[in-house]
């Protein structure tokens, strides 16, 4: 990513306080990541083994989304290194997810904005099936997800719209698809904030992703949203999501486009 980014463009969030997580998780979770106590199921479905410093880690992650969406309201895009964390629930953790950044941002965005609409896009290629169970109740949070038919979650929940993506999908069917769906998405929104999601793990060199998108084609896809949000004028925070490439250098560039287009289009 070198020459990507500088030194001044980073911040460094603190982690978040319990009471801000409250908002979108349940107390009985959180105090079972507090005090370690989850069982040996609930910590088989995170996948990750359970420390003190993995929940003190997800807490400033999670924080870096909030921060990151406060700073887009002013500037009109944030990035957040890390995050994109949608297989929490509200009650567990699942796929790698303790807390679900994006969806704890976006009800810290509403506590203070109650009218405000926020739109979610979720382009990883896993369902974002935390996110869905969350707001599935929340008129004024919009899910959108575009992921893998046949891949993780095997039971999906279900987002306010779904769009279900066949094995070894290549770049132009995927694009078109996309450039379907986006503005149909934004005129019927009409969203005050958006969110996006943009897991590197549709790339066809991904271990875990069945797909077939080049780099060109994941910059492609960060292009159309990234130029939609500018065009209209909303704000947009990203969060970077999964990536799983054999080779790190296919992930760290991948990541690197989303960052580069960022900086092209809005500064």
């Amino acid at each position: 990513m070198g020459g990507t980014v500088n030194e001044e463009n980073f911040f460094r969030p603190n982690a978040l306080c319990d009471q801000q997580i409250l908002f979108t998780h349940s107390q009985n979770y959180l105090e079972k990541l507090n005090r370690q106590a989850l069982d040996p199921k609930e910590i088989r479905q995170i996948g990750f083994p359970m420390t003190p410093l993995l929940v003190e880690r997800g807490k400033h992650i999670a924080n870096g989304t909030y921060l990151g969406s406060l700073y887009a309201m002013e500037h009109k895009i944030a990035m957040n290194i890390a995050g994109g964390t949608h297989h929490s629930f509200s009650d567990r953790g699942e796929g790698f997810c303790l807390f679900n950044d994006i969806a704890i941002a976006a009800n810290l965005l509403l506590v203070q904005n109650p009218k405000m609409k926020i739109l979610i896009i979720d382009l990883d290629v896993h369902q974002g099936n935390g996110t869905a169970s969350i707001f599935s109740n929340e008129a004024r949070v919009f899910t959108f997800s575009m992921h893998g038919a046949h891949n993780y979650p095997l039971r999906k929940e279900k987002s306010d719209w779904d769009v279900e993506l066949y094995d070894g999908m290549r770049d132009h069917e995927y694009l078109r698809l996309l450039s379907e769906h986006l503005p149909r998405l934004l005129d019927d929104v009409q969203p005050d904030f958006i969110f996006y999601l943009a897991g590197v793990d549709v790339l066809q060199s991904d271990k875990l992703g069945r797909l077939g998108l080049t780099h060109a084609g994941c910059k492609e896809r960060d292009a159309m949203v990234l130029l939609a949000a500018h065009k209209n004028q909303i704000p947009i925070q990203v969060s970077m999501g999964g990536g799983y490439s054999h080779q790190i250098k296919d992930i760290i560039e991948a990541h690197a486009n989303t960052f580069r287009l960022a900086q092209d289009i809005f500064f």
